[in-house]
C-alpha cells in the first residue's frame, strides 16, 4: 500500500473505531501482527533499538533504515517508520532513505539532546520534509510537550495546541502529543477538526477504543509490545 492507502485508513473513522497499528520491532513480530489482520504497522524506535542491544536513542541511522527495511520487506501492509528527530539528516535525504527502507510514513519527534525544539524551526523542518516527500509519505509529528515538559509558566495543553497548529500547516498528516492525558484528546479533535490525532496506549491507560471514544484517531504503543514480549521470554527462560 502506498503513502496515500495509510493516509485514507485515518479518516472517515467512527469515534471509538481508531486505527490500531502494532509496533513490530523486527521481520518476525511484524509478520505475525500482519497475519493477525492489521492494516499497517508502525514501528517503534526504543523497541527496534532493544531489538538490536541498543539503548533508545542510541541507535546509528544505518541500523535503523536497516531493520525497517527488512521489516517492510516482510508485509504486505504499509510501514511506518519511528525516526526519532531524523538523525540529523537533510530532509531531502531522510525523506530518501525512508523510502529506499520501503517506509510509506514516519514519526518525527520535536526533541534533540533531550531539549524541546524551538516551534517555528521544528515547524521549518516538517515542511521541508514534506516539500521534498510530495505525497509520498504519510508525516507524523510528534509533540514532546509532556514528555521533555515546557518551561515555567507554559501551559503545557496551551502549548501542545499551538505546535500542533504549527505542524499541520506545515504539511503533517497527523500529529501525535505523547504521554498526552487521555482527557487532552477531546479538547484537541475539537481544536483541529479533520485531523488526525495519534495517541500512546498503555498498559495503565485507557484501551484503543476508549482512546479512540476520546478523540484520537490512532492508537500506537511505542516499545510496550516489544517488552511484553520480552517479558514472555524472560518467563520462559526462568521456567528453563
Amino acid at each position: 500500500m502506498t503513502a496515500s492507502g495509510l493516509r485514507a485508513l485515518h479518516h472517515g473513522r467512527a469515534p471509538g473505531d481508531p486505527l490500531v497499528l502494532p509496533g513490530p520491532w523486527d521481520a518476525a513480530s511484524a509478520r505475525a501482527f500482519a497475519d493477525a489482520g492489521f492494516p499497517a504497522l508502525a514501528t517503534p524506535s526504543a523497541g527496534v533499538a532493544a531489538s538490536l542491544g541498543y539503548e533508545d536513542g542510541s541507535t546509528p541511522a544505518d541500523e535503523m533504515f536497516a531493520a525497517v527495511a527488512r521489516i517492510a520487506r516482510a508485509v504486505p501492509v504499509p510501514v511506518s517508520a519511528d525516526v526519532e528527530a531524523g538523525y540529523g539528516l537533510p530532509p531531502g535525504e531522510l525523506v530518501e532513505r525512508l523510502l529506499s527502507a520501503g517506509a510509506v510514513g514516519c514519526n518525527l519527534e520535536d526533541t534533540v539532546g533531550g531539549a524541546l525544539l524551538d516551534a517555528g524551526r521544528q515547524a521549518d523542518r516538517l515542511a521541508e520534509v514534506r516539500a521534498a516527500a510530495g505525497d509520498w509519505l504519510f508525516v507524523n509529528a510528534r509533540i514532546d510537550t509532556y514528555v521533555t515538559g515546557v518551561a515555567d509558566g507554559v501551559d503545557p495543553a496551551a502549548e501542545t495546541l499551538r505546535r500542533a497548529e504549527l505542524y499541520a500547516a506545515a504539511g503533517a498528516d497527523c500529529v501525535y502529543p505523547i504521554l498526552a492525558p487521555p482527557e487532552a484528546f477531546g479538547p484537541l479533535a475539537a481544536a483541529l477538526p479533520g485531523l488526525p490525532l495519534n495517541a500512546l496506549a498503555r498498559p495503565d491507560g485507557p484501551g484503543p477504543r476508549r482512546l479512540g471514544e476520546l478523540g484520537a484517531t490512532r492508537i500506537t504503543f511505542g516499545p510496550g509490545l516489544q517488552r511484553r514480549a520480552m517479558a514472555a521470554v524472560r518467563e520462559i527462560a526462568a521456567g528453563l
